[in-house]
């Protein structure tokens, strides 16, 4: 699904999506519309842009993630300022790329979201890496209901916490990309987690992505 206000940039990004095989089974110009919509649609990966003439994209990713089933979230956004990245990160947003994108990397970010990777624009990244190593510092509560990961799952959380994506995990640990899905998946559910980046986040505030290989 497509959201965006201006009607040309909307239909452009829709037909690449198309063009490049992707099935395109909505587009809204307004936030309220593209989550009404998404009920009936159903899509697996929402393009939203931040700037909407009603509710913010912030709020639309807010409400896509948390739906039943959730929808994973690109932002695609003409806006770099670290606000805005931060608050459509923690609204749950699987990637944010900008707009000034080419159309082989923005493709290729559709296929990631898809996949469950996050996604950033060069630099954006490390500054989205750089606030959650904040936040970490920040005294954590002891949690003896902790939940249990098995051996396996400490392995591949500590692997995603570096920045590898799936079939690099996989290679790395000579596993199928399925497999390595399989963990995350069953690591997000155990900690109660939404996506790749809240899993990123908590692996760094355990202090996984500083573990030696």
């Amino acid at each position: 699904m497509v959201v965006d206000d201006h009607p040309m940039w909307r239909e452009a990004v829709a037909r690449d999506l198309a063009e490049a095989g992707h099935e395109v089974v909505a587009t809204a110009g307004d936030g309220r519309t593209a989550v009404r919509i998404s009920a009936a649609a159903r899509p697996e990966v929402a393009v939203v842009d931040l700037r909407l003439p009603d509710i913010s994209g912030v709020e639309v990713t807010r409400r896509l993630v948390a739906a039943d089933p959730p929808v994973r979230v690109l932002v695609l956004s003409a806006s770099g300022e670290q606000q805005d990245v931060l608050e459509a990160v923690k609204a749950g947003a699987t990637g944010y790329l900008l707009k000034s994108a080419a159309r082989e990397e923005f493709l290729d970010a559709v296929r990631r979201t898809g996949a469950g990777d996050a996604v950033f624009t060069p630099g954006l990244a490390g500054l989205v890496l750089g606030e959650y190593r904040r936040l970490a510092a920040a005294p954590a509560r002891e949690d003896d209901d902790a939940p249990r990961l098995t051996e396996r799952e400490t392995e591949v959380l500590r692997l995603v916490a570096k920045g590898l994506g799936y079939k690099q995990i996989a290679a790395r640990l000579v596993l199928s990309h399925r497999t390595v899905q399989n963990h995350v998946q069953n690591t997000l559910r155990k900690l109660q987690l939404h996506n790749r980046v809240e899993l990123v986040r908590y692996a760094i505030e355990k202090g996984l992505d500083q573990e030696d290989e």
